[in-house]
């Protein structure tokens, strides 16, 4: 049996999140309703998702921050769900990286087809993949495989994997990876904080194949896979 893709759903207003989780629930996927922006991301953090539904005017960090936020660590499919009907709304929210704009009052039968539509964009096989001593990692579909067998990343330890697989071989610097990955300016504690996901992802890495170690540290550089 095909695994149920897993979606998000937020929105400040309780009852339309929940109908919104109804009406995907009730087309076979499965669904985590959220009702602000930071509940979301913390979830984000530490869960597999496919796509992500998400209202714009939700009071604390609105759609269009947490958009900005999931994009700094993940390509999964955003369809903003939203009041906010002018054309610059729109215009931004795609910038920002969504993938779909659906504006309230909605169809129900037109939101759960271009649910849908995305997820199925995201499963077709025209996508590029990096690829390397045995990693699989596929960016569009939010996937990555050591060796056929799936690694349980976190958004974090994604992000941080594909840039090493991007840079070749090359040393990425401590400051880079965190200023890439968190999107902030390198602190003090930033080195402390990419040593941890480094270690995380190296223990994930080590589960699959432990015969050898995949990123390896670079004195005084940072961490490279080659």
């Amino acid at each position: 049996m095909e695994e149920k893709k897993r979606v998000f759903v937020c929105d400040d207003d309780r009852a339309i999140a929940d109908l919104v989780g109804q009406l995907l629930a009730e087309a076979g996927l499965d669904v985590r309703a959220f009702y602000c922006a930071a509940d979301l991301l913390a979830a984000f953090d530490v869960e597999p998702v496919d796509l992500v539904v998400l209202d714009i005017m939700m009071p604390g960090m609105d759609g269009f921050a947490c958009c900005r936020e999931i994009r700094r660590a993940s390509s999964v499919p955003i369809v903003f769900l939203t009041a906010k009907d002018e054309e610059v709304d729109k215009v931004v929210g795609l910038e920002l990286g969504a993938d779909d704009y659906v504006v309230k009052p909605f169809k129900p039968r037109e939101l759960v087809a271009r649910v849908r539509a995305r997820l199925r964009r995201v499963a077709s096989p025209a996508r590029s993949v990096l690829e390397a001593r045995g990693i699989a990692l596929d960016e569009d579909a939010y996937a990555a495989t050591l060796h056929g067998e799936a690694l349980p990343l976190t958004p974090k330890e994604f992000a941080i994997l594909a840039r090493l697989l991007h840079a070749q071989g090359r040393p990425v610097s401590s400051r880079d990876l965190f200023e890439g990955v968190w999107g902030e300016e390198a602190n003090a504690q930033s080195n402390n904080t990419v040593m941890v996901h480094i270690r995380h992802l190296r223990k994930k890495l080590a589960a699959v194949d432990s015969s050898q170690e995949f990123v390896e540290t670079v004195w005084g550089v940072g961490y490279k896979l080659e």
